[in-house]
């Protein structure tokens, strides 16, 4: 698998310190980056960034996907040592959790789950004890599959950023973009039908006792953007579909593997993520649990009115989970 070869976007040295001036303004004055307040804030103060930095910002717009937004230092003494949990974060790394949602209030809406981080709009990723071979960002000594982030909802953000706050192992994130792949008509027609559901992942542990029946969803369809994406291996009952739409799906693995990129993300750099059309993942690694282990912060943002999923999705009920928009927060 190649390494780094992701699209870069440099951030000059006066856009960076444009970007961080404003959230340190907006942290400042609101006290926390989970305060509601400051969320109302954000279109307010996006308006007033410079126009080369906006142009810098713009959402992902190629075939494969993804890009890297380079420029923004991380001082690794400064931040202190990495949580091993998300819930013992505090305010450690705020700065950069106000940075990401402006990063993304520019691309879209911010959005967060009521079922997962206390309904943060920034995650931070940190590998976990007692989590280390879950298929969840808390896990380190398994290699977490290749997935549509919270593919399981109708609501699902359709972009992802990651932003690297601590990676002295150079351990890499994976991603594939399903326009990469190249697969047979049969295959695509296979997979463009609803026939396995797509089941709450384990980071969603009251969604996972929903009562509701899971209904089937297609994996593949089409938009007036082109192919887009549905995929969560890792839970989806695959036993209890049949032969060739099984065949067809393993050929979507197989190709999705080929087209995969490695990407070892450096402290300040932020991996933006086309949620539609690139499935990511992170290859295994020895958690220390010292302070210095890998710490990603994540964001999910919604694009209102991007046509690139199902109307079908409408009808689905999420089991249960509501995402919250950080203007309505």
């Amino acid at each position: 698998m190649p390494t780094s070869p992701a699209p870069v976007r440099h951030l000059d040295a006066g856009a960076a310190a444009e970007l961080k001036a404003t959230a340190a303004k907006l942290l400042a004055f609101h006290g926390s980056a989970t305060s509601p307040s400051l969320l109302a804030d954000l279109p307010v103060m996006c308006a007033q960034l410079g126009e080369p930095l906006r142009r810098q910002l713009r959402p992902v717009d190629t075939a494969d996907g993804l890009f890297v937004l380079r420029g923004l230092d991380v001082d690794d003494a400064v931040l202190g040592a990495t949580p091993g949990h998300w819930s013992t974060v505090g305010e450690a790394g705020a700065l950069y959790d106000v940075v990401l949602l402006l990063v993304s209030t520019l691309m879209g809406t911010p959005i967060a789950w009521d079922g997962q981080q206390d309904g943060r709009f920034v995650h931070n990723i940190v590998p976990s004890p007692g989590h280390e071979s879950e298929q969840t960002g808390a896990s380190s000594s398994v290699l977490l599959t290749p997935h549509t982030e919270d593919a399981f909802h109708p609501g699902r953000a359709h972009l992802l950023l990651l932003c690297c706050m601590r990676n002295h192992d150079r351990i890499a994130t994976t991603a594939a973009s399903v326009r990469l792949t190249e697969l047979a008509e049969s295959d695509l027609a296979q997979l463009r039908r609803p026939a396995a559901p797509i089941l709450p992942d384990d980071a969603y542990e009251q969604a996972q006792q929903y009562a509701g029946r899971p209904a089937p969803v297609p994996t593949l369809f089409d938009s007036p953007e082109g192919l887009t994406m549905r995929y969560d291996p890792a839970y989806t009952p695959l036993e209890e579909t049949d032969r060739e739409w099984r065949e067809a799906y393993a050929h979507l693995g197989k190709e999705l593997a080929r087209v995969s990129v490695a990407v070892a993300l450096e402290p300040g750099d932020v991996l933006v993520v086309d949620n539609d059309l690139v499935v990511h993942g992170r290859v295994p690694f020895r958690a220390r649990y010292d302070g210095t282990d890998r710490w990603l912060k994540r964001s999910s943002v919604r694009v209102e009115g991007r046509a690139t999923r199902p109307l079908a999705e409408h009808d689905e009920h999420g089991y249960g989970q509501a995402a919250l928009t950080a203007w309505a927060a």
